[in-house]
């Protein structure tokens, strides 16, 4: 496998499609294949035209997307303490909302303002698989992806990081650095073909 180091840094395309297509090798995203090419592939038009039942059912299997082992049964229960009007009225601030917004989205989604069960890196997530565009997941294993770029700008904040207990501006910093690299990405390749989503999916499948 390429060091991130040194793709980060690649103006070969065909290097960053390779890069990608590891993901889809890792154990765990094969596991749940299904799952996995679900929220790949989401219409966004199909989930702002669900009801509240249809909207809780969707999140339940974003629940099983993103949490794993123990964390997902207590996630779980923290979704199960959401009344769904709450929930529903949240779907509609998140498809009312402007997506360049990183800090706004961040509120709607996490469990302080908005979804019980979600913290920045879950919050992350679900913007991700609904607005792969102008989102991208964060997690332990972006930041420690990202702390091995050197020419990283935002290095030092990096390592200042608790990558098992993201903040909010930790997230706003992530998503940022990998918005910038689908923008230089689009740039040098072919325009709208790299999102932040795709850069998290490279960064998490370096993880061994």
């Amino acid at each position: 496998m390429q060091p991130i180091n040194e793709l980060w840094e690649s103006h070969n395309q065909k290097e960053w499609s390779d890069a990608l297509d590891r993901y889809w090798d890792k154990s765990t995203v094969v596991n749940q294949l299904k799952l996995e090419k679900y929220m790949d592939k989401l219409d966004p038009q199909a989930i702002e035209r669900l009801d509240g039942s249809e909207w809780y059912a969707f999140l339940n299997q974003y629940f099983h997307w993103k949490f794993k082992g123990n964390w997902l049964s207590s996630r779980l229960n923290d979704l199960d303490g959401n009344s769904r009007e709450t929930l529903f009225s949240i779907k509609e601030k998140l498809f009312a909302f402007d997506p360049n917004n990183i800090p706004q989205g961040l509120e709607i989604a996490t469990s302080k303002k908005g979804i019980k069960g979600l913290g920045p890196a879950g919050a992350s997530g679900l913007l991700a698989v609904l607005f792969p565009e102008w989102f991208a997941t964060v997690d332990q294993f972006v930041v420690k992806a990202l702390r091995e770029i050197e020419s990283l700008p935002e290095r030092g904040k990096l390592f200042e990081m608790r990558p098992k207990d993201l903040k909010e501006k930790d997230a706003r910093l992530l998503i940022d650095i990998m918005r910038r690299k689908a923008t230089d990405l689009n740039a040098l390749f072919r325009p709208g073909e790299w999102t932040p989503r795709k850069i998290d999916m490279i960064l998490w499948a370096t993880r061994d």
